[in-house]
């Protein structure tokens, strides 16, 4: 039994120049609760000068931001005080919660000199109990990041949240969660069993794997059968490879723009906070 319910290909979804495919959510998966949204930018090659990323102030409550820097850079800005510059194989966690306002944008050294970009941001729900929490923002660099290798140093992990293979995530997560960026060599392996009452959030980011026996390309998101599921990734190709899992919430989600809430008058009140200044000043 391969245990792959079905493959989402990344739909191409171009922000001005920056190259953008997303395989959630489209009209045949609208989640892998709690996972809620991806965008998986470039790779691409900036030329000198450039305007870089493209995403000024905007604001967010009610989820969660994970963003994997693995080209170029990103500079991150927030109405919390929070600043930082985070550079290749670097990682930035963001809780929204009760609300902010934050812009990512490239640093002015990558827009003065160009180069190469590839980054992705994963949104995470939160539960209903924890919508309002006060906001959060951690931005570790690669070298601040635990990792360990696995089949003979061909797979590198590093571990972002949870515990794997003994050794604990760079972040303190909200809710339960298990998540990975697993660098893979040409024809290294690993297993790992995701117990049954996980949603498995598996998105290819480069090269291609075969995944319990079937040959997945780059730009893929590999929903899984529910229950317990025994993974056996070989990489065909070097790869990259984000995994999570976590417990579903089983909660409604009204998702409009930037606010993630549980009911319809939830996203009518994150409007009325954010035009009456709750979400904190921009003052950058």
């Amino acid at each position: 039994m391969s245990q792959i319910k079905k493959i989402h290909p990344g739909e191409y979804r171009p922000i001005a120049d920056l190259i953008t495919y997303s395989p959630m959510p489209t009209r045949q998966l609208q989640q892998i609760d709690p996972f809620i949204f991806l965008n998986h930018h470039g790779f691409q090659t900036y030329p000198a000068p450039n305007n870089g990323l493209p995403f000024g102030p905007h604001p967010h409550r009610g989820m969660e931001t994970v963003t994997f820097i693995l080209e170029g850079d990103i500079m991150h800005l927030d109405s919390s005080g929070h600043e930082s510059v985070i550079g290749p194989g670097g990682v930035q966690y963001m809780t929204a919660g009760s609300g902010l306002i934050h812009s990512e944008v490239s640093s002015s050294e990558f827009k003065k000199n160009g180069g190469d970009l590839e980054i992705l941001q994963l949104w995470l729900n939160l539960p209903a109990k924890l919508k309002m929490t006060d906001p959060l923002y951690v931005g570790l660099q690669k070298e601040e990041i635990p990792s360990f290798t696995l089949d003979e140093g061909k797979v590198t992990v590093q571990q972002l949240f949870g515990e794997w293979n003994g050794v604990k995530g760079a972040f303190k997560e909200s809710f339960p969660l298990t998540m990975s960026t697993i660098y893979i060599k040409e024809g290294g392996t690993f297993k790992k069993q995701i117990p049954a009452s996980d949603n498995i959030f598996f998105y290819i980011v480069r090269g291609e794997l075969k995944v319990n026996g079937q040959s997945v390309p780059f730009r893929n998101l590999v929903e899984f059968e529910s229950g317990e599921v025994d993974l056996e990734v070989t990489a065909s190709s070097d790869a990259i490879l984000i995994l999570g899992h976590a417990q579903p919430f089983n909660e409604p989600m009204v998702a409009q723009g930037p606010f993630v809430m549980n009911t319809e008058e939830e996203i009518h009140q994150a409007y009325e906070d954010y035009r009456n200044g709750k979400f904190g000043s921009w003052n950058h």
